[in-house]
């Protein structure tokens, strides 16, 4: 497969390289892969603070707070042969990532991962808001994924 990702930093407040890059794209294309997408896609993923996604959240949710991560759908049905169908875009507040990584106690790459994951899922038309039995498959995948990648989820010690 031809995916064609798209990476935007469009904040400051978190240091970005080309590791965290490749990994965004690693996680993208894990989802795919484990999904059994069988068509080249584009995704674009735009890394922002809370602030900015605070005010995604609240223009497009009506909810007036930052959150992780933003999924927008694009259901692309015209496309032309050997063209990549566009999925949608993900937003991501690595300032939000970052706090959750320290939260959870693993790593804010994993965390960064996890939310890639969780909205390519969206993307690809998961809705965990739906009831328990769709929130349980679709953390299931989220956890399948990662693992498949080498991003294990870490046990806290309680030693």
């Amino acid at each position: 497969m031809k995916n064609k990702i798209y990476i935007t930093n469009d904040q400051d407040k978190i240091k970005t390289d080309k590791a965290l890059c490749s990994l965004i794209k690693k996680a993208v294309n894990a989802s795919l892969n484990y999904e059994k997408y069988e068509r080249d896609a584009e995704i674009s993923v735009t890394l922002i603070d809370n602030q900015k996604i605070r005010a995604l959240n609240l223009n497009y949710r009506g909810v007036d707070m930052p959150t992780d991560v933003l999924s927008f759908p694009i259901f692309d049905e015209e496309f032309k042969d050997g063209e990549p169908c566009v999925l949608g875009d993900i937003v991501i507040s690595l300032e939000k990532a970052q706090s959750q990584a320290n939260e959870y106690g693993h790593s804010f790459e994993r965390e960064v991962a996890f939310l890639c994951v969780h909205s390519m899922l969206h993307l690809l038309g998961y809705d965990h808001e739906h009831g328990q039995e769709n929130e349980r498959e679709m953390f299931e995948k989220q956890e399948m994924i990662l693992n498949s990648i080498g991003l294990l989820r870490q046990m806290p010690n309680n030693n």
